[in-house]
């Protein structure tokens, strides 16, 4: 799982909190002027709403479909409710300050993505 926020800090906190869960976490740092993307590594994208600088989660979101077309994006902000600018770009919301609900939404989205893997590979 790709975790992207352009805070260090936060990279770590919500890496611990992933990996706690049993997931493997890769951070990306979104830099003031852009932010690098591994191609298709990741089953989930976890992406911060607020970014110092020019970037914007909108942007980031659709650099994440070009380069991870299958990843579904979980949208991670202080909002009450899913801004309407980033909707149409992500898969689920969430909000910060509680690590449970956050996990059990990770769950949430990714069974059906591995249960939908396992049967491409296993051709059911």
């Amino acid at each position: 799982m790709l975790i992207i926020d352009d805070d260090p800090m936060h990279l770590r906190i919500y890496g611990w909190i992933v990996e706690a869960a049993g997931y493997s976490a890769l951070p990306v740092q979104v830099m003031s002027d852009g932010v690098e993307l591994p191609k298709d590594v990741a089953d989930l994208v976890l992406l911060d709403y607020n970014f110092a600088g020019r970037m914007t989660a909108v942007g980031v979101a659709k650099l994440v479909h070009a380069s991870l077309p299958r990843a579904p994006i979980l949208l991670l902000s202080d909002a009450f409710s899913l801004p309407d600018d980033i909707a149409p770009h992500v898969q689920g919301f969430i909000r910060k300050g509680d690590p449970a609900k956050l996990v059990d939404k990770l769950r949430e989205m990714l069974d059906p993505v591995r249960k939908a893997n396992t049967s491409e590979v296993l051709n059911l």
